[in-house]
């Protein structure tokens, strides 16, 4: 029997009038398929669109390899005419086309991989850019097409977004979740049970939440929120998309990041970001004890990753500071002690 694979998805999707991929649903994404369907589909290409007779050939595989889920699958596809594809990566490579592409971002969103989980080098390059109508994905190039088409029916086609990744909504609704607004969720978020996204909550691709949480403010790309962290209304997280860099921005267990603040550094466990504060790797921060009294100043990215903290803003000196339940001198004996 041939070794598992990394992942495996079979699923419909919509082609422009070239027969190009613009998205596919994969209703039913597997990680690590067992060897006997990885022997099923070794006939297929890496990424392959099924005509019938192939899809039938699939199925009638599929089920003899025992794998009855994936084979009712295979039939429901069958019966529907849709464009079909199935794809299996034998490793967890860079997506090479739109099919490979979508399926690890349905990897992240069913919760099969968490953020940084798979390799998702190059996706921008791969997906095309997709109006997202009331009818479905369009190509961009044929959407004045379909909008006259529409307006000479006497509808009018809904453009609801212009953009590369669809609401995760319309893929993929995960279990023990609350999502306000829907179009804020990117396919390719990954949300923990016991999540609440707010009508201000936003959150990117390759990003997401452990759960259970508050979000009312913006999870960027790359970046993942432990168990029992709020982010406050219109806060942010600074992403590695977005001057990042290659520090990869992360927030521990039960932290609460303040409305309208923002964090440049990963945050450990039990840490508080005042309201308003944005800091970023460069802030300049004072060190408090115990008392209240500055002992040493530290770039912020020095506290990178370091818990039970609470950054605040000096109201009289706008100065920002730092208080731990630890003694600061502690903490600096620490920070040196790695260095």
């Amino acid at each position: 029997m041939t070794d598992t694979a990394f992942a495996f998805g079979l699923g419909v999707g919509t082609q422009n009038s070239k027969g190009d991929w613009l998205e596919v649903f994969f209703p039913q994404p597997l990680l690590h398929p067992a060897g006997a369907l990885v022997d099923a589909t070794k006939e297929l290409e890496t990424s392959a669109s099924l005509d019938s007779d192939q899809l039938r050939q699939l199925q009638a595989d599929l089920s003899a390899a025992g794998e009855s889920a994936q084979a009712a699958l295979a039939g429901r596809l069958l019966d529907s005419g849709r464009p079909a594809v199935a794809v299996l990566l034998a490793a967890d490579q860079a997506p090479a086309n739109v099919p490979e592409g979508y399926l690890k971002l349905h990897l992240l969103s069913h919760r099969l991989v968490a953020p940084h989980g798979t390799n998702l080098d190059g996706l921008f390059g791969v997906l095309p850019n997709v109006a997202w109508t009331n009818e479905g994905a369009i190509d961009i190039n044929e959407l004045p097409e379909r909008q006259l088409a529409a307006r000479l029916r006497g509808d009018v086609l809904e453009v609801s977004c212009v953009d590369k990744f669809p609401k995760m909504t319309n893929y993929v609704v995960p279990a023990g979740v609350r999502i306000a607004h829907t179009a804020r969720v990117r396919l390719g978020a990954h949300l923990g049970e016991g999540t609440t996204i707010m009508h201000e909550g936003f959150v990117n691709f390759n990003a997401g939440t452990d759960g259970p949480g508050m979000i009312e403010g913006r999870i960027s790309a790359g970046v993942r929120v432990g168990a029992g962290s709020d982010l406050g209304g219109g806060c942010s997280t600074m992403g590695t998309l977005s001057g990042g860099g290659n520090i990869i921005i992360s927030v521990g267990k039960e932290c609460l990041i303040g409305a309208n603040a923002g964090i440049g550094i990963p945050l450990g466990d039990r840490c508080t970001v005042e309201a308003g504060l944005f800091v970023t790797a460069g802030t300049k921060v004072n060190m408090l004890d115990a008392a209240g009294m500055p002992v040493e100043t530290a770039k912020a990215r020095d506290l990178a990753g370091k818990s039970d903290l609470l950054f605040r803003r000096n109201s009289t000196t706008g100065a920002v500071e730092c208080l731990t339940n630890r003694s600061a001198i502690e903490l600096n004996e620490e920070l040196h002690a790695h260095n």
